[in-house]
């Protein structure tokens, strides 16, 4: 890891530098994607077939042949352990009431002139969540974007997951079963973004595609945005600690392996307040990296992103995490709750040394569908909020045309428009 000080001269460059990510579409995999994208929409299923084939080695002959019952669904959960179906069920039911919390009501007034005004929230009818396959089956991805569209009401949610080779995970398939999913197809990669944003023969076309993927998946996701809405386009994966010297440095070194190890793009960053205890942590990280099965995906990941830095206090280091905006903050400090009034741009804080990061991700409640790449700075964790959409509400009253239609025609002239003021001027007393 690189090693930086708030004392150097030209940190913020470095900084810069550090969290600096190529978010812009690629030109190769755009043009493939655009491709994909345009036959999905004029063939449909034999698009999708035809893709599905070709990219996971698969060998389907009609789409009956990548989706799955829910008869499959149950069967994928009956198979599994009962550790295991407890584990999904408690995380289940810990994501439901959490985001139960999160639930919009309607509301509206009647103000002076007689006039009702309010809002309506109402879901979404349909949305399609994309969960990642090949190298790695994410369950708690399933749990993540289908448990807050159930809450909202959603009546239809339509999952993709990849199956490379043909091979289904149970636990995946499960997960799917406990959330309520209507409808799975085993598709995935950008045909499967098309397939959901467009509607084929077979695949529904939703209002709505959640869930995170690969770079073809990101920019198929782009490009079908505004024909239905997206969740967000997610980078790499990203940690921030915040370290008083306090907490064990095993558990600080782990908790940064715990991002490193999705991708060697994704980012650990310790931000500590002295250099000895930085030293244990460098000590920690040397010491456990090679009992970790995935330790080269770790080690590329912490050479080229990662960073420990020293800061004068918790005051600058709370200044700076502001700055990063990061995706997963940990204040491993005394008193976090103190500190956590100082952060402004971050998608989830985890307070306290015993808050590692990895509970969110799985089962404490809150959602792990976070803004990453600086995006904290505007965005927030997906929701309930992301599966219900608001509709004004407005029904004036005979007093109300009178008064609020002289203001409207004084504004419809001054911008020019005869027809919007006549329109308020017809229904004065």
């Amino acid at each position: 890891m690189k090693r930086l000080s708030t004392q150097s001269a030209n940190f913020y460059q470095e900084l810069n530098d550090l969290l600096a990510f190529e978010t812009a579409q690629n030109a190769d995999i755009d043009k493939i994607v655009a491709d994909i994208c345009r036959n999905v929409a004029q063939q449909g299923d034999r698009a999708v077939i035809e893709y599905t084939n070709r990219f996971d080695h698969t060998n389907a002959q009609k789409m009956a042949d990548l989706r799955l019952s829910q008869d499959e669904l149950k069967h994928a959960f009956d198979r599994l352990p009962e550790s295991v179906q407890t584990a999904l069920k408690t995380a289940a039911e810990r994501i439901q009431q959490y985001h139960e919390r999160q639930k919009q009501q309607s509301w509206q007034y009647t103000d002076a002139t007689g006039t009702t005004l309010g809002q309506k929230i109402t879901p979404l009818e349909k949305v399609g969540i994309y969960v990642p396959g090949g190298k790695a089956a994410y369950p708690s991805s399933v749990l993540m974007n289908a448990m807050p569209a159930h809450v909202a009401g959603v009546r239809d949610i339509i999952m993709v997951v990849p199956t490379p080779n043909g091979e289904k995970n149970d636990i995946v398939l499960a997960a799917a079963y406990i959330a309520g999913v209507t409808e799975v197809f085993t598709i995935g990669g950008a045909q499967a973004v098309a397939a959901l944003a467009y509607g084929t023969e077979s695949v529904p076309q939703v209002d709505k595609i959640t869930g995170p993927g690969n770079a073809f998946v990101a920019a198929a996701k782009r490009r079908v945005f505004g024909r239905v809405g997206i969740d967000m386009v997610a980078g790499p994966s990203e940690i921030l600690v915040i370290a008083d010297g306090t907490t064990n440095p095993d558990w600080i070194a782990i908790d940064l392996f715990s991002q490193a190890e999705h991708d060697e793009m994704a980012q650990a960053i310790l931000l500590a307040t002295s250099d000895e205890y930085i030293d244990q942590v460098l000590n920690a990280i040397q010491k456990r990296l090679p009992e970790m099965p995935r330790h080269s995906i770790i080690e590329a990941s912490l050479n080229n992103r990662g960073a420990a830095i020293l800061v004068k206090d918790l005051d600058e280091a709370c200044q700076i995490a502001n700055f990063i905006s990061p995706e997963h903050l940990e204040l491993s400090v005394e008193n976090p709750r103190k500190w956590a009034e100082k952060i402004h741009n971050a998608g989830a804080i985890f307070m306290g040394r015993y808050t590692c990061e990895s509970l969110g991700d799985y089962c404490a409640g809150p959602n792990h569908v976070l803004p990453t790449s600086r995006t904290a700075r505007f965005a927030s964790p997906l929701g309930v909020y992301d599966f219900q959409k608001r509709t004004s509400l407005i029904e004036v009253s005979e007093n109300g045309a009178d008064e609020l239609g002289k203001i409207a025609s004084t504004l419809a002239h001054g911008e020019g428009l005869t027809a919007h003021a006549l329109a308020a001027e017809l229904r004065l007393k």
